[in-house]
C-alpha cells in the first residue's frame, strides 16, 4: 500500500482535479420514495420538498407526474433505470435511446435532471438472474451515455448507486479492497467508465449498519459525528473523527488500488433511522436527528471539508429519505427512515442548509434504546391486523417447515383457542425464532410486532428470541 508520502500526492492530486469541476454543489438532495400507502400526493411532496430548500432529489424511477411537478423548479433531479430493464438495455442501442426519449427527453431541460443512475444496488444481490445483470451493467450504461451524447446532453451524468458490500475490506480504511467476485469483472470497468465521463461513484453508506451491528466495539458519539476521540489509520497517518469518513475513505481506498484515484464520490443515501424493532439499538428520534444535521453541516460546510484522504472535496449528497413508507419490508428500521411522518409533518426539525444551530432546535426525546436490549422477544399479531391477512401469512409460516407449525396441530399444546390471532401469534413466534439467523423477520407484512411479554399461557410455551 501506498506510503505517506503516496497518500500525500493523491489528496494533492484529486484536490487539483476537484477543485476544476465547478458543476459540483454542496446543497443536500433528499431521497423520495413511494413505497408508502398513506403519502402525500406528488403535487403536495414537490411542494414540500420547495419548502425545505431542497437542493437535489432523488427518484427510485422516472415518474412522469413527479417529473413534470418538478418543471421550473430550481430541484436538481436524478432518475433511476430499474434493474429489470438493464439487460435489455445493454443489449440494444435502440432500446436505450427509447428509454433516454421516454424518461428524459419528455422533461428535460425544464426539469432540471442532472443524474441518470443505473440499476439500484445491483451487485447486493447474488442469485443467478442477478448475476447475470453484473455484466450489462456497465455496457448499459454506456448506452444510456451514448444517447445522451446523440443529443449533445452534456450536464446529465450516468451512475449507479452500489451499497458497502461492494467491499471485501473496509477496515482500516487503507486496507479498502473490493471484493474478489466483481472487482476485475464489474467495478474495473465501471472506474474506466465514470473516469472517462467524468461521473461519480454513488455509493449508499449507512454508519447505522455497522453500529448496530456492533454496538459494543464502536462508538454511538462517533457514528453521530459527536465523538472526541479520534482513530488513526496507521498505515496513513490520517486521523478521523467520524465513522462516515471512515467508510468513504476505505472506498478511496480500493478505487485507488485499481489504478483509479480521482473518481469523486457521491453519496447516493445515508441516513440514520428514527424508530425501529426491539432488537434494533439506536434506532431512535434522537439520533435519528443528531445525524442528519450533522452529516448536513460538514456537507454544506464553506469550505468544503471532505475526507482525510480527501480533504477539501464536495461530496454530492442524498439524505434517505422523504417520507417513513410502511409499505417497506424486512426490520421495522426499514419503514423509519423519514424525515417526515407519512402526513407531511416532521418528525424532527431539520435544517437542509446547514446554518441552524443546535441551540435553536426543540428539545428531542431522548433516547431509551441506546444500548442492546438483552432478554428474550416474541413475535406475535399486531392489533387490529386483518383476519384473512392473517391466515394468509400462518399458512406461509407453517409452510417453511422444520416443526414451525406442529404445535397447533389438533390436540397438541397449543391448539386451543382455535382462533386466526392466536394462532397467527404462535406461527410468527416460531418462525422468527427458527428462521431469524437465516433472515426470517417479525413483520409479515405489519402484520406482526415483537414484544417482550411472554405470550406462552397454559402448557402452550411459544418459541423465543434471546438477545
Amino acid at each position: 500500500m501506498a506510503t505517506n508520502m503516496g497518500v500525500v500526492a493523491v489528496i494533492f492530486l484529486f484536490s487539483l482535479v476537484a477543485s476544476s469541476n465547478a458543476e459540483t454543489s454542496n446543497k443536500i438532495g433528499i431521497n423520495y420514495g413511494q413505497l408508502g400507502d398513506n403519502l402525500p400526493s406528488p403535487y403536495r411532496s414537490i411542494q414540500i420538498l420547495q419548502s425545505m430548500n431542497t437542493g437535489r432529489v432523488k427518484l427510485y424511477d422516472a415518474n412522469p407526474e413527479i417529473l413534470r411537478l418538478l418543471a421550473g423548479t430550481k430541484i436538481q433531479v436524478s432518475v433511476m433505470v430499474p434493474n429489470n430493464e438493464i439487460n435489455n438495455i445493454a443489449s440494444n442501442q435502440t432500446i436505450a435511446h427509447n428509454w433516454v426519449r421516454e424518461n428524459v427527453l419528455q422533461y428535460y431541460p425544464n426539469t432540471m435532471i442532472r443524474f441518470i443512475l443505473v440499476g439500484n444496488e445491483i451487485l447486493s444481490y447474488s442469485s443467478d438472474q442477478d448475476k447475470k445483470i453484473w455484466s450489462n451493467l456497465v455496457p448499459a450504461m454506456r448506452k444510456i451515455k451514448n444517447s445522451l451524447r446523440s443529443h449533445n446532453i452534456q450536464n446529465i451524468k450516468v451512475g449507479t448507486p452500489l451499497a458497502m458490500d461492494v467491499l471485501q475490506t473496509t477496515s482500516p480504511p487503507s486496507n479498502g479492497t473490493f471484493r474478489s467476485d466483481i472487482s476485475g469483472t464489474v467495478i474495473l470497468p465501471l472506474l474506466k467508465f465514470l473516469n472517462g465521463t467524468k461521473s461519480f461513484f454513488f455509493i449508499d453508506v449507512y454508519p447505522y449498519f455497522p453500529f448496530s451491528s456492533n454496538p459494543t466495539s464502536i462508538s454511538l458519539d462517533y457514528a453521530l459525528f459527536k465523538s472526541s476521540q479520534n482513530y488513526t489509520d496507521l498505515r496513513t497517518g490520517l486521523i478521523y473523527h467520524n465513522l462516515l469518513d471512515q467508510m468513504l475513505d476505505s472506498l478511496v481506498f480500493a478505487m485507488t488500488k485499481l489504478n483509479y484515484s480521482n473518481i469523486r464520490l457521491a453519496i447516493a443515501e445515508t441516513g440514520w433511522p428514527n424508530a425501529g424493532d426491539l432488537d434494533q439499538p439506536g434506532a431512535n428520534i434522537y439520533n435519528a436527528a443528531t445525524y442528519n444535521r450533522n452529516l448536513i453541516k460538514k456537507m454544506t460546510a464553506k469550505p468544503p471539508i471532505g475526507t482525510p484522504a480527501r480533504p477539501g472535496v464536495v461530496i454530492p449528497t442524498f439524505i434517505f429519505s422523504l417520507y417513513n413508507e410502511n409499505r417497506k419490508t424486512g426490520p421495522g428500521t426499514e419503514r423509519h427512515w423519514g424525515l417526515l411522518n407519512a402526513n407531511g409533518t416532521a418528525i424532527y426539525e431539520i435544517d437542509l442548509s446547514g446554518k441552524q444551530a443546535d441551540s435553536e432546535y426543540r428539545a428531542l426525546p431522548q433516547p431509551n434504546n441506546n444500548k442492546p436490549y438483552k432478554g428474550k422477544l416474541w413475535c406475535i399479531a399486531a392489533q387490529g391486523a386483518d383476519l384473512t391477512e392473517l391466515g394468509t401469512a400462518v399458512t406461509f409460516a407453517c409452510s417453511q417447515g422444520n416443526g414451525t407449525c406442529d404445535a397447533l396441530a389438533p390436540g397438541k399444546a397449543c391448539y386451543e383457542p382455535v382462533s386466526i390471532t392466536s394462532h397467527a401469534s404462535y406461527a410468527f413466534s416460531s418462525y422468527w425464532a427458527k428462521f431469524r439467523r437465516q433472515g426470517g423477520g417479525c413483520y409479515f407484512n405489519g402484520l406482526a410486532k415483537q414484544t417482550t411479554t411472554n405470550p406462552s399461557y397454559g402448557s402452550c410455551e411459544f418459541p423465543s428470541v434471546t438477545l
